[in-house]
């Protein structure tokens, strides 16, 4: 019989403004998507369980995972960042593969977090994947920004799901290997 063992995470989503943090969460809790655009003010906190399944470990994990949805403007990020980022453990860093200066502000997003949270994992997820006609972030970049923080990629559209759900098990895989399995 595997063990079971209760733990806690808390992800914070991170990315400027209308990158679809917002949308990805909503597809991944709720399994719904609305084209309708709500910013979000300061930082939304939503919760949802899960069980990760460790067989070779002969562990199951009970998680109930917190993502910390955090506003995009930028003249809040430095004003809020200790109070949403304080004992984040892992983050989902958002891009818009249509806006490209939305994947060159990751690394800002990032040392920003670290400089609160310290060095947690990290997914980077290039968003609105299925707007092909619009794209000017290729998976290349997004491989690339991915190997220089030692990190995976995945390509994701909160419109259609794809690889949303894979996205948030991913995180909350790397948080137990790297602070519960260790």
């Amino acid at each position: 019989m595997s063990e079971v063992r209760n733990i806690k995470m808390k992800v914070c989503l991170i990315g400027e403004f209308a990158v679809g943090k917002t949308s990805l969460i909503q597809r991944y809790v709720y399994d719904t998507f609305s084209d309708r655009y709500i910013q979000t003010i300061g930082a939304k906190i939503t919760k949802k369980a899960l069980l990760l399944q460790y067989p070779e470990r002969n562990t199951n994990l009970d998680v109930d995972l917190t993502l910390w949805d955090i506003m995009g403007e930028k003249g809040f990020r430095e004003l809020l960042k200790e109070a949403y980022f304080y004992g984040a453990q892992g983050l989902l860093a958002v891009c818009d593969m249509t806006r490209e200066d939305t994947y060159y502000e990751l690394p800002t997003w990032i040392s920003t977090v670290e400089r609160i949270a310290g060095f947690v994992p990290i997914v980077f997820l290039g968003n609105k994947v299925d707007l092909t006609e619009s794209r000017t972030v290729e998976e290349n970049d997004m491989k690339m920004i991915g190997e220089s923080y030692g990190s995976s990629y995945l390509l994701t559209s909160a419109r259609t799901g794809r690889n949303v759900e894979t996205a948030f098990m991913r995180i909350a895989d790397e948080i137990a290997g790297k602070d519960v399995l260790a």
